[in-house]
């Protein structure tokens, strides 16, 4: 089996946002961690551009809970973090999928956590029509989310450095 997966994140329901590719590092039943380096080729069909993604970033992504999370690293070290809200990842066939929606939470370099595209939430609630409870599970899990990097739980704790200790990048 190839350790290369191919992420797709869609739009609500299953409108092809964008994809990139990365290498699979560790696969269990709750979450993959995936490997992107840098020169890595991002394909953005919403915007209808190619991108060249010039960071190396570790990226979480749980098959239970609803976000993922991927963590540009330098020298070894997080140095930044970019949640999605979304809904459980989805893996078949070296193919990772996820459904975004919209609400991102994140840390930039030096800063506090902080919540972004809310007014994307709202506007794409009614272009793709959520539901009343699509809209209230997003919030949910936006709030579980901060609590979750609160707390310091996997993967926003020291347990990604150790991980990072045995790789080369």
């Amino acid at each position: 089996m190839s350790n290369i997966v191919k992420i797709k994140a869609l739009k609500f329901p299953d409108i092809l946002h964008y994809e990139w590719e990365g290498e699979l590092l560790f696969h269990t039943s709750d979450y993959l961690l995936v490997l992107c380096k840098p020169g890595r080729t991002l394909i953005h069909h919403t915007k209808n551009k190619i991108f060249t993604i010039d960071n190396t970033s570790l990226e979480y992504f749980s098959l239970k809970e609803w976000f993922t999370a991927a963590m540009e690293i330098e020298d070894g070290k997080v140095v930044s973090t970019y949640c999605n809200v979304a809904k459980p990842s989805v893996f078949k066939n070296n193919e990772l999928s996820f459904v975004d929606l919209d609400l991102d939470l994140i840390q930039v370099k030096d800063k506090e956590w902080e919540v972004i595209d809310e007014d994307e939430f709202e506007s794409n609630s009614i272009r793709y029509g959520y539901s009343i409870e699509l809209k209230r599970e997003t919030v949910k899990a936006l709030d579980m989310l901060k609590k979750e990097v609160r707390l310091g739980k996997f993967p926003f704790n020291n347990q990604v450095a150790s991980l990072l200790e045995n790789q080369t990048f």
